[in-house]
């Protein structure tokens, strides 16, 4: 009988949430199976949004206890800071929780734990072993650096009132911080590069699109002490110009993809150090210089020695040529090239009539 048990045991711990939750209602001994805490160690309830309520979240949280791992609550609208106030009581070896879309849930429910009003301050002492969030609001950044120095993942994307402040406390206080995202962050700076720079050395993923505010004084210094990156997305940081590649190109030997959508001050001679750079030969597979108008069939012959390069996007270059595109495809004929040029009117023809050309859409 323990052996069959055990079987069934295993047989479950591959079954899904929903599975599980028809299993648990077929006879009493499978319901005390399928509802086994060891079986929920990873729950993502984004399917079932629209029918969470926060008493669903407690009770998986009094049943799963130290078992859950991984829980994701995205867009959740119905869960609220009872529900939370349970969780952060109960699942104190979580390692990844996403609470975006979560509105109902507010600071209030934190003055149980002191005077700091702030979200996830009791997520960040209950749960020390926290190392994948996805949110946020900015005043709770300091309460995550300061308690998960396990933290690897943070996720932070179009939180516009995020500032420098936040999340210079999360780069002294998570050393092992290895992906950030901090897309339509608008109001960050430098501050935030020189920070990880300086404390974050082994980070390998940056997305930092549409932070205008962000130089190439800022890249220098996350350039020269992070020599990790492998991923960085860069579209609109506008201010940025070829000294950003040039530092990229000396320090950062393991960089595969690379975003440099409408920064447009880059030109041919940033592209041709970072051609000419140890990432190149073995490493970059994506270089994306879409809306990048200073750029020409120049930086095309300066990646063809990119031999893994997998795909580049030059949507709107207006310098780039068909021509330019056929001879990098005879160094690299697998490459994928997606390039779009937008249609142009010549001048009146002696008859006055005007006619239109339209330079095609690439797909190779």
């Amino acid at each position: 009988h323990t052996q069959r048990q055990n079987g069934l045991t295993k047989i479950f711990s591959f079954l899904d949430v929903v599975t599980l939750c028809r299993c648990a209602q077929v006879s009493r001994s499978w319901n005390v199976l399928a509802l086994d805490g060891s079986n929920w160690q990873r729950i993502d309830l984004f399917d079932f949004q629209r029918d969470i309520e926060g008493r669903v979240v407690e009770n998986i949280s009094k049943r799963c206890g130290g078992f859950l791992r991984k829980l994701s609550l995205r867009g959740c609208l119905g869960v609220g800071d009872s529900a939370l106030r349970t969780f952060s009581q109960n699942c104190r070896n979580i390692e990844l929780l996403s609470l975006n879309g979560c509105t109902k849930i507010t600071d209030r429910y934190l003055q149980i734990f002191g005077p700091w009003k702030v979200t996830c301050n009791s997520l960040s002492k209950f749960c020390p072993k926290l190392k994948h969030l996805d949110l946020l609001e900015d005043e709770a950044l300091k309460h995550i650096g300061a308690h998960c120095p396990e933290l690897v993942t943070l996720n932070l994307q179009t939180c516009s009132q995020i500032t420098d402040e936040g999340l210079i406390t999360i780069c002294r206080g998570c050393h092992h911080l290895r992906s950030l995202c901090v897309s339509g962050c608008a109001n960050i700076t430098d501050a935030i590069l020189h920070a990880l720079g300086q404390n974050c050395p082994r980070i390998r993923i940056l997305e930092v699109a549409r932070c205008s505010q962000l130089t190439d004084v800022g890249f220098t210094t996350l350039a020269r002490n992070c020599h990790e990156l492998e991923k960085m997305d860069l579209e609109e940081c506008v201010q940025i110009t070829d000294g950003t590649l040039i530092q990229l190109s000396i320090h950062c030997p393991r960089l595969q993809v690379l975003s440099l959508s409408h920064c447009e001050l880059i030109t041919d001679d940033g592209i041709r150090h970072l051609g000419s750079g140890p990432c190149a030969h073995d490493r970059l597979e994506v270089i994306e210089l879409d809306n990048c108008p200073l750029i020409t069939d120049a930086s095309l012959e300066h990646l063809k020695s990119c031999h893994s390069l997998d795909r580049i996007e030059l949507y709107d270059c207006q310098q780039i040529t068909r021509a330019g595109i056929k001879r990098l495809r005879t160094h690299l004929p697998n490459i994928k090239v997606h390039a779009y040029f937008a249609p142009v009117t010549p001048p009146p023809s002696v008859g006055g009539s005007r006619q239109r050309f339209c330079r095609c859409c690439i797909l190779l």
